[in-house]
């Protein structure tokens, strides 16, 4: 494989600026409006003889007493309030791949680090009001500290039980280039009184943008970091398939290069997406295991997936599949499965803004006792 393409997948996926959307823009941190309440005393004597007599110090400290019992310190009320408050809100986590993080928004937050990978830290808390983490967090009145964006683009279904099981990825995916060290996964997910987990896309579409470049002798790095980056949302008109064609006609490919990229559309995507499907299966268990480990308590949402490239047929069949299989964990695990076949895409086959407020919609309508 192509040395270059080792970071391809997160380089591209993060690096906006390059193409349509400014990075690292700062993300203004939602925070719950606070209220204050004063209470009106009224004073009622009820015997006036009495009220007039003079007060001795056993009276008036008896008074004293009374009277702090009746009016307790402000600061203290304020605290109880803002302490009631904050039990009032329950906590969501979402984990994810790219989708999730909210990459092709305009302002998905990340920091560069040596090596590949980068540092999506940022964008735990710092993630764009427009995701359907922050749509969530919105409708449900949560702030920051309660609605954490656990989104990692380029993750996969084994990278994610990873990174649940132990807080790190034990090595570089080196088809995607993404590795990712968080030991605070686990406790963000201990926490957590609902969990949300949306993966898998990644299982099968990583691999078949490897398999392009293998096929392309990497003439196609240029088409599949256009695809990664979001840039194919610029494009004005045509489907997914149209915007390939141009792109692979641009490459002038030889003969044996053309052979083998049709070969790939048309069989090895396929073979990719069957030997693909029971590993990611597998993982989704794992992932659902290792939440339970953690957190025996949490409400745990199976997002389902849905299809940005419809005109291919083994794409098709692979979500299809996925869906099913997570209908069926979900009834063997208690959980709660949440289909959004009507998500909309870009060509980049991330969710518009209308489609993470699609998501969101589907989440807040699942979450049990918000």
């Amino acid at each position: 494989m192509n040395k270059r393409f080792a970071s391809l997948a997160v380089s591209a996926l993060l690096l906006v600026s390059m193409f349509s959307v400014p990075a690292l823009a700062e993300g203004a941190d939602a925070a719950a409006d606070t209220a204050a309440a004063s209470d009106d005393h009224v004073i009622v004597t009820l015997n006036p003889e009495a009220a007039l007599q003079p007060e001795t110090p056993a009276d008036a400290e008896a008074s004293a007493t009374e009277t702090a019992k009746a009016d307790p310190d402000p600061s203290a009320t304020e605290a109880a309030v803002s302490e009631e408050k904050e039990d009032k809100q329950l906590t969501y986590v979402a984990l994810g791949d790219s989708i999730c993080a909210g990459v092709g928004l305009a302002d998905v937050q990340y920091s560069a680090r040596a090596g590949y990978s980068v540092d999506m830290v940022p964008n735990f808390k710092g993630y764009s009001p427009d995701c359907y983490v922050g749509k969530v967090a919105e409708t449900l009145g949560l702030d920051r500290d309660h609605a954490i964006n656990l989104g990692l683009p380029a993750l996969t279904a084994p990278d994610l039980a990873d990174m649940i099981q132990y807080g790190k990825m034990p090595q570089m995916n080196m088809a995607s280039g993404c590795e990712y060290n968080y030991p605070e996964f686990q406790d963000y997910i201990r926490k957590a009184d609902v969990i949300s987990v949306q993966i898998g896309s990644n299982d099968a579409f990583v691999p078949c943008i490897v398999g392009l470049g293998n096929a392309t002798n990497w003439k196609s790095e240029k088409l599949a970091a256009t695809i990664l980056a979001g840039d194919l949302r610029s494009e004005g008109s045509g489907s997914t398939m149209s915007t390939i064609y141009r792109s692979i006609k641009d490459m002038k490919l030889t003969k044996a290069e053309t052979d083998a990229t049709w070969n790939l559309f048309f069989s090895g995507m396929s073979k990719i997406c069957d030997e693909t499907y029971p590993k990611t299966s597998a993982a989704l268990i794992s992932i659902v295991q290792e939440i339970r480990k953690l957190n025996p308590d949490a409400q745990i949402i199976l997002i389902g997936y849905t299809n940005p490239v419809p005109l291919i047929p083994c794409w098709r069949s692979y979500f299809s599949k996925l869906n099913k299989f997570e209908k069926q964990i979900a009834k063997t695990y208690d959980l709660t499965y949440v289909a959004i076949p009507n998500t909309e895409t870009t060509l980049d086959v991330h969710p518009t803004i209308k489609g993470h407020a699609y998501i969101a919609n589907k989440l807040v309508n699942a979450i049990e006792n918000p």
